[in-house]
Protein backbone atom coordinates (compact mmCIF):
# COMPACT_ATOMS: atom_id res chain seq x y z
CA UNK A 1 0.00 0.00 0.00
CA UNK A 2 1.29 3.59 -1.00
CA UNK A 3 -0.23 6.65 -0.23
CA UNK A 4 -1.27 6.81 -4.13
CA UNK A 5 -3.49 4.11 -3.77
CA UNK A 6 -5.14 5.12 -0.43
CA UNK A 7 -8.50 5.98 -0.85
CA UNK A 8 -12.09 5.75 1.24
CA UNK A 9 -13.76 2.93 2.00
CA UNK A 10 -16.48 1.95 -0.05
CA UNK A 11 -20.08 3.68 1.14
CA UNK A 12 -18.09 6.21 3.96
CA UNK A 13 -18.21 9.02 1.42
CA UNK A 14 -21.03 11.11 0.16
CA UNK A 15 -23.54 10.18 2.95
CA UNK A 16 -27.56 11.49 2.24
CA UNK A 17 -27.38 13.89 5.83
CA UNK A 18 -25.41 16.82 4.22
CA UNK A 19 -27.10 20.44 4.34
CA UNK A 20 -28.77 21.64 1.01
CA UNK A 21 -29.52 25.15 0.13
CA UNK A 22 -26.51 26.77 1.78
CA UNK A 23 -25.10 28.56 -1.13
CA UNK A 24 -23.59 27.34 -4.08
CA UNK A 25 -20.03 27.07 -2.78
CA UNK A 26 -21.61 24.49 -0.82
CA UNK A 27 -22.05 21.70 -4.00
CA UNK A 28 -26.14 21.76 -3.14
CA UNK A 29 -27.26 25.57 -3.30
CA UNK A 30 -29.52 27.40 -5.17
CA UNK A 31 -32.55 24.63 -5.83
CA UNK A 32 -31.30 22.03 -3.35
CA UNK A 33 -31.44 19.50 -5.85
CA UNK A 34 -34.86 19.71 -6.49
CA UNK A 35 -34.73 21.25 -10.05
CA UNK A 36 -35.94 23.97 -11.65
CA UNK A 37 -39.86 24.46 -10.56
CA UNK A 38 -42.59 22.16 -11.04
CA UNK A 39 -44.74 20.22 -8.15
CA UNK A 40 -41.97 18.20 -7.16
CA UNK A 41 -39.62 21.53 -6.07
CA UNK A 42 -42.43 22.81 -4.22
CA UNK A 43 -43.21 21.73 -0.35
CA UNK A 44 -46.07 19.79 -0.40
CA UNK A 45 -44.93 17.56 -2.97
CA UNK A 46 -47.04 13.96 -3.60
CA UNK A 47 -46.41 11.08 -1.24
CA UNK A 48 -45.19 8.11 -2.85
CA UNK A 49 -47.47 6.01 -5.08
CA UNK A 50 -49.16 9.33 -5.71
CA UNK A 51 -50.38 9.22 -9.82
CA UNK A 52 -51.76 12.43 -9.71
CA UNK A 53 -55.25 11.28 -9.06
CA UNK A 54 -55.11 8.56 -11.35
CA UNK A 55 -56.04 5.36 -9.05
CA UNK A 56 -53.06 4.11 -8.24
CA UNK A 57 -51.64 0.94 -8.51
CA UNK A 58 -51.44 -0.80 -5.55
CA UNK A 59 -55.64 0.14 -5.75
CA UNK A 60 -56.24 -1.08 -9.38
CA UNK A 61 -54.55 -4.89 -8.45
CA UNK A 62 -57.10 -7.31 -7.14
CA UNK A 63 -56.01 -8.31 -3.34
CA UNK A 64 -56.62 -11.76 -2.67
CA UNK A 65 -56.14 -13.94 0.24
CA UNK A 66 -54.36 -13.25 3.56
CA UNK A 67 -51.76 -13.77 5.97
CA UNK A 68 -52.35 -15.90 9.23
CA UNK A 69 -49.82 -14.04 11.69
CA UNK A 70 -50.00 -17.23 13.97
CA UNK A 71 -48.68 -19.61 11.37
CA UNK A 72 -45.85 -22.19 11.56
CA UNK A 73 -42.68 -22.32 9.27
CA UNK A 74 -41.78 -25.71 9.85
CA UNK A 75 -38.19 -26.96 8.34
CA UNK A 76 -38.66 -30.64 6.68
CA UNK A 77 -35.73 -32.94 6.13
CA UNK A 78 -35.81 -36.21 4.55
CA UNK A 79 -34.09 -39.60 6.53
CA UNK A 80 -31.30 -39.96 3.44
CA UNK A 81 -29.97 -36.35 4.93
CA UNK A 82 -29.07 -38.38 7.76
CA UNK A 83 -27.10 -41.13 6.38
CA UNK A 84 -23.90 -38.52 6.59
CA UNK A 85 -23.90 -39.21 10.83
CA UNK A 86 -22.30 -41.97 11.82
CA UNK A 87 -23.89 -45.40 13.73
CA UNK A 88 -25.11 -44.66 17.37
CA UNK A 89 -25.01 -40.88 16.78
CA UNK A 90 -27.68 -38.42 18.81
CA UNK A 91 -28.92 -36.42 16.19
CA UNK A 92 -30.76 -32.75 17.21
CA UNK A 93 -31.08 -29.34 15.95
CA UNK A 94 -27.40 -28.38 16.39
CA UNK A 95 -25.57 -30.95 15.12
CA UNK A 96 -28.04 -30.92 11.82
CA UNK A 97 -27.28 -27.32 11.88
CA UNK A 98 -23.42 -27.94 12.11
CA UNK A 99 -23.71 -30.63 9.35
CA UNK A 100 -25.05 -27.85 7.13
CA UNK A 101 -28.06 -29.73 6.32
CA UNK A 102 -30.27 -26.87 8.38
CA UNK A 103 -29.48 -23.54 7.83
CA UNK A 104 -32.30 -21.87 9.51
CA UNK A 105 -34.52 -23.78 12.36
CA UNK A 106 -37.55 -21.45 11.85
CA UNK A 107 -40.44 -22.53 14.17
CA UNK A 108 -39.12 -26.31 13.99
CA UNK A 109 -37.19 -29.12 12.34
CA UNK A 110 -39.48 -32.16 10.95
CA UNK A 111 -37.96 -35.56 9.68
CA UNK A 112 -40.01 -36.99 6.83
CA UNK A 113 -39.74 -40.19 5.57
CA UNK A 114 -38.32 -39.97 1.86
CA UNK A 115 -35.35 -42.23 1.52
CA UNK A 116 -33.19 -45.10 2.93
CA UNK A 117 -31.55 -45.22 6.50
CA UNK A 118 -29.03 -47.57 7.09
CA UNK A 119 -27.40 -46.21 10.89
CA UNK A 120 -29.28 -46.68 14.29
CA UNK A 121 -29.56 -43.15 15.01
CA UNK A 122 -31.16 -41.03 18.11
CA UNK A 123 -32.92 -38.45 16.75
CA UNK A 124 -33.99 -35.25 18.91
CA UNK A 125 -36.59 -32.70 16.92
CA UNK A 126 -39.61 -31.19 16.86
CA UNK A 127 -41.47 -33.71 14.73
CA UNK A 128 -41.54 -36.66 12.83
CA UNK A 129 -44.10 -38.12 10.13
CA UNK A 130 -45.66 -41.44 10.96
CA UNK A 131 -42.81 -43.73 8.06
CA UNK A 132 -39.65 -41.79 9.54
CA UNK A 133 -40.34 -42.85 12.70
CA UNK A 134 -41.54 -46.36 11.94
CA UNK A 135 -37.85 -46.36 9.65
CA UNK A 136 -35.78 -44.97 12.89
CA UNK A 137 -37.07 -47.16 15.47
CA UNK A 138 -37.00 -50.32 12.84
CA UNK A 139 -33.06 -50.04 13.02
CA UNK A 140 -32.48 -49.57 16.82
CA UNK A 141 -33.06 -46.06 16.58
CA UNK A 142 -35.09 -43.58 18.59
CA UNK A 143 -37.55 -40.90 17.68
CA UNK A 144 -37.97 -38.05 20.25
CA UNK A 145 -40.05 -35.12 19.99
CA UNK A 146 -38.27 -32.27 22.09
Amino acid sequence: MELSNLRPAEGSKHSDNFRRGRGHGSGNGKTAGKGHKGQKARSGAPRPGFEGGQMPLYRRLPKRGFTNRNTKVIVAINLSALERFEDGATVDVEALMAAGIVKNPRDGVKILGNGELTKKLNVKVDAFSASAKEKIEALGGTAEVI
